[in-house]
């Protein structure tokens, strides 16, 4: 065997490398540097705080990982969650049972999602004008529904998802695993995983070998209108308020955490386990530059950095 194959046999990928194990590796490293600059990162409160706090945009950013595997954006998330929730806080304080109230209040999300995949799907309306025009009507409902007010005193039963435990595991967090469990399952086990990357992949082909492309596209919109709803009423149980004004901008750390997770705005390549390291990545980033008194606007500026850096990365790596 000649020293030139065994060089080339020798030689370590590390491009391959970065591709599997960068995420990981940045987030340990967050980590690491966060426990130094301050005494108050490793911590078992901060961390549970971190996980807790991280747990509505894991949810949401769920949904957007399925769309975004589609080549689509939802920007209505933050609307789909506020219109929810000031619903499902209505129609308890109107006593409505809560075990009828959380699954109407997640029909009022997956019927927007409707909207939104029937307006991309059969309108041939852009993902992007199709949910902000989405955005902008759940967030006009959901302040004509309250007259701009907050509804508050929730059933102690529903507040439970919110500030419950289970052993010692807060609910939210209980919430938010089984999410991303049974959305890990459904990308990598099912059919509809398979037909949601072949789509993203090429759509033309996927509809050539008789795969429904718009009901499959439809469906992540649906999907993500409904985990929407789910989060908001996580959010309201916690709080003890619905606020029309909820979720402002929950859409853009959505998109963040996907994005750094490595999922592609070109489609079909990004997975659920990325997402999740995304979804920490963020939470860690806001809660270390609060612990470090870094002002709200420059936190904006430090996401922002982050989420151009993952695209830079991402883009060197392909």
């Amino acid at each position: 065997m000649s020293q030139t194959s065994i060089q080339t046999r020798s030689r370590f990928d590390w491009k391959n490398f970065a591709q599997q194990y960068g995420l990981m590796i940045s987030f340990i490293l967050l980590c690491l540097a966060l426990s130094i600059l301050s005494d108050r990162f490793l911590t078992v409160n901060n961390l549970t705080n971190i996980l807790r706090q991280s747990t509505i945009n894991g949810i949401i950013s769920v949904g957007m990982t399925l769309i975004i595997l589609t080549r689509g954006i939802d920007l209505s998330v933050g609307s789909i969650l506020a219109l929810s929730a000031v619903i499902t806080a209505d129609m308890l304080q109107k006593g409505m049972p809560v075990y009828l109230a959380i699954p109407f209040g997640l029909l009022v999300g997956a019927g927007l999602g409707l909207i939104s995949g029937w307006l991309v799907t059969k309108m041939k309306v852009p993902p992007f004008i199709a949910t902000l025009g989405v955005m902008t009507f759940g967030r006009g409902l959901a302040l004509t529904y309250t007259q701009g007010k907050s509804i508050t005193g929730l059933p102690e039963a529903f507040r439970f998802s919110g500030v419950g435990y289970l052993g010692s595991i807060p609910m939210p967090i209980v919430i938010a695993l089984v999410v991303f469990l049974v959305a890990y399952i459904a990308l990598t086990r099912t059919k509809f995983g398979e037909y949601i990357y072949a789509i993203g992949n090429n759509e033309i082909a996927a509809k050539l070998s008789g795969i429904s492309v718009k009901k499959y596209v439809a469906s992540t919109y649906v999907i993500t209108g409904a985990l929407s709803a789910l989060a908001g009423q996580i959010l309201i149980a916690r709080l003890n308020s619905a606020q029309p004004v909820a979720g402002i901008g929950f859409e853009f750390d959505a998109i963040a955490a996907v994005v750094v997770g490595g999922t592609s705005f070109e489609g079909g390549e990004g997975t659920i386990t990325g997402t999740l390291l995304g979804v920490l990545i963020i939470a860690v980033i806001n809660n270390g530059l609060n612990l470090l008194d870094v002002p709200s606007f420059y936190q904006a500026v430090v996401k922002g950095i982050v989420i151009a850096l993952a695209l830079l990365v991402h883009k060197a790596l392909k």
